[in-house]
C-alpha cells in the first residue's frame, strides 16, 4: 500500500523545464500539494556566468521560499544544482533537494561502453559535473555536449510552436560526430527541459539509443526528506514567476497544461 504524503513542494527552475519535475513528484505522491516557481526574470540559467548566477540564486530562493512557505525546495535544474546548492541550503531552513545528471545509472545501462551527455554548456563545464564521470563513469567512455539552443527548443515545443526536427538532429549531432560517437547507445538528459522533448530527440538520433533523466529519482528523494507529521490541508497548484506574468504567456500556459493555473507574481 503507497503510504499518503502530506506537506508542500516548491519545484524550482529558470522556465517550464522542471515541469518535468514536478509531474514526477505528483505521480509519486498525489496527495502531496506542489507549487511550481520558474525564475523568468533571469532565464535561461544556462548562458549566465557562474559568478551571476551565485549571486541570484540564494536570493531568489529565499524569496521564493518565503512566499510559498514549502516544506520542501526542489531545485529541478542541473545548472543551479551543479553551481549553487550548498549556497541555497545556507540559506533555507527547510530539506533542499538538488538534481543531479543521471550519469551513474547511464554507465550502468550502456553496452556499448560509451554514453553522451546532453546538457547546457554550464552544466557541461562545472567540475560538479566532471567529478560525477569520475566517481561514477571511469570505465566508460562519456561524450559531452552543451547546449542552448534545445533549451528554447523545448520550451517552443511544448507551448506548441513547430520546431523543425532538423533542428533537434542538429542540436544533438555533436554527441554522433565526436570521436567514438557513433558508439553512443545511452544519453543522459542532463537539462530538466529536455525531457519535454524525448519524442523529437529520439526521431532524430542517427541510431537507437536509450534516454536517461533523473525526474523519478529527484522526485523519491524528495518524498525522503519530506518532515513528518505535516499538516493535511496544505494546497498547491500556484506558479510563481520572477518577471510580469503578462510577459510569460507561453510559460503561463505551458504551466497550466501541467496543472499549476493560480498565477503568483513576485517580481518585487
Amino acid at each position: 500500500m503507497t503510504e499518503i504524503k502530506h506537506g508542500k513542494v516548491l519545484v524550482f527552475d529558470s522556465g517550464m523545464g522542471g515541469l518535468t519535475v514536478a509531474r514526477e513528484i505528483q505521480a509519486l505522491a498525489p496527495d502531496l500539494a506542489v507549487d511550481y516557481a520558474a525564475d523568468s526574470g533571469f532565464f535561461p540559467y544556462g548562458d549566465k556566468s557562474d559568478e551571476a548566477l551565485r549571486e541570484r540564486l540564494p536570493h531568489i530562493a529565499a524569496r521564493l521560499a518565503e512566499a510559498a512557505q514549502p516544506d520542501v525546495f526542489v531545485i529541478a535544474c542541473n545548472t543551479a544544482s551543479t553551481l549553487a546548492l550548498d549556497e541555497v541550503r545556507a540559506v533555507l531552513d527547510i530539506p533542499v533537494v538538488g538534481t543531479v545528471p543521471a550519469i551513474k545509472p547511464a554507465a550502468a545501462l550502456t553496452r556499448t561502453g560509451t554514453i553522451g551527455l546532453l546538457a547546457t554548456p554550464g552544466t557541461v563545464r562545472r567540475a560538479y559535473t566532471a567529478q560525477l564521470i569520475e566517481d561514477f563513469a571511469q570505465d566508460v567512455r562519456v561524450i559531452l555536449h552543451g547546449s542552448v539552443d534545445l533549451v528554447r527548443m523545448a520550451e517552443e515545443t511544448a507551448s506548441g510552436s513547430a520546431v523543425a526536427m532538423d533542428a533537434f538532429r542538429a542540436a544533438q549531432a555533436p554527441l554522433f560526430e565526436a570521436e567514438g560517437g557513433d558508439q553512443i547507445d545511452t544519453i543522459v538528459l542532463a537539462c530538466t527541459h529536455f525531457p519535454l522533448i524525448r519524442g523529437e530527440l529520439a526521431a532524430t538520433v542517427p541510431h537507437a539509443v536509450t534516454f536517461v533523466d533523473s525526474g523519478e529519482a529527484i522526485a523519491r528523494q524528495t518524498l525522503r526528506v519530506l518532515p513528518g507529521n505535516l499538516q493535511t490541508e496544505r494546497t498547491g497548484g500556484k506558479v510563481w514567476l520572477s518577471s510580469s506574468p503578462a510577459e510569460q504567456a507561453r510559460l503561463v500556459e505551458v504551466s497550466r497544461r501541467f496543472g499549476f493555473t493560480d498565477v503568483q507574481d513576485v517580481s518585487g
